[in-house]
């Protein structure tokens, strides 16, 4: 069996139950069940944050993380990345260890479905994880974003997954690293990489720019930029 629906199948079961928060109202028992949004970069996972989480770990796999790290890095709670983790350690995705009070999970890369499973996420969510950290080298920039189709479909949009990223860096950096960096980007996602830079005054300006008024206007995905 080809390594793709093996991802399906293992992720799927063990991931397809959708937690839910419970609130009572006074004393009538009224529940009010809140879904997080699926993800429709990659619908077999229940939320944007599975997908970005998996890509972190699985496009980092020499790496391990305390879980809170990976809290702070996508600014969710600890109890939440726990529950995540302990969902991919279930599945045979993830492994983890224990150090003092601290716990450390990381890829498992001695699974079937480890490289096929990178390959997929990289596709999918793949710019969340890698974009900043290869900018992060590059001097002069204040703010970076992603824009166009892939942020579309990040943020909900239906579509098929975009071939290609286009982010936009707001700063000062010179075009040769901007260039170098995408060209590494392009060659950890495997996929094209459109960069394209415009200074802090015309962020702040953009409304007097047709090309940037539009930007704003439709779905942006702010990258933070390793340190």
């Amino acid at each position: 069996m080809s390594g793709i629906p093996l991802i399906l199948d293992k992720i799927h079961n063990a991931l397809e139950a959708q937690p839910v928060l419970c609130s009572f109202h006074n004393l009538n028992a009224i529940v009010h069940v809140m879904k997080q949004p699926s993800s429709l970069l990659l619908p077999i996972l229940r939320s944007p944050f599975q997908g970005e989480l998996l890509a972190w770990l699985f496009l980092h796999p020499e790496q391990e993380f305390p879980l809170t790290e990976l809290a702070r890095r996508f600014k969710v709670s600890r109890a939440t990345v726990m529950r995540e983790a302990d969902r991919f350690i279930s599945a045979g995705l993830v492994a983890d260890r224990r150090q003092g009070n601290l716990r450390f999970i990381r890829a498992r890369t001695d699974s079937v479905v480890a490289a096929p499973l990178a390959e997929l996420l990289a596709v999918t969510y793949g710019p969340v994880a890698v974009l900043g950290e290869v900018l992060a080298s590059v001097p002069g920039i204040d703010e970076v974003y992603v824009y166009g189709s892939w942020a579309a479909r990040y943020r909900g949009g239906a579509g098929d997954v975009p071939r290609d990223v286009d982010v936009l860096v707001v700063g000062s950096a010179d075009d040769d690293d901007l260039y170098a960096a995408a060209r590494a980007a392009e060659r950890q996602l495997g996929r094209e990489v459109n960069m394209r830079q415009v200074s802090a005054t015309a962020w702040r300006r953009s409304a007097s720019d047709p090309f940037l008024g539009s930007v704003r206007s439709r779905p942006l995905v702010r990258l933070e930029v390793a340190e």
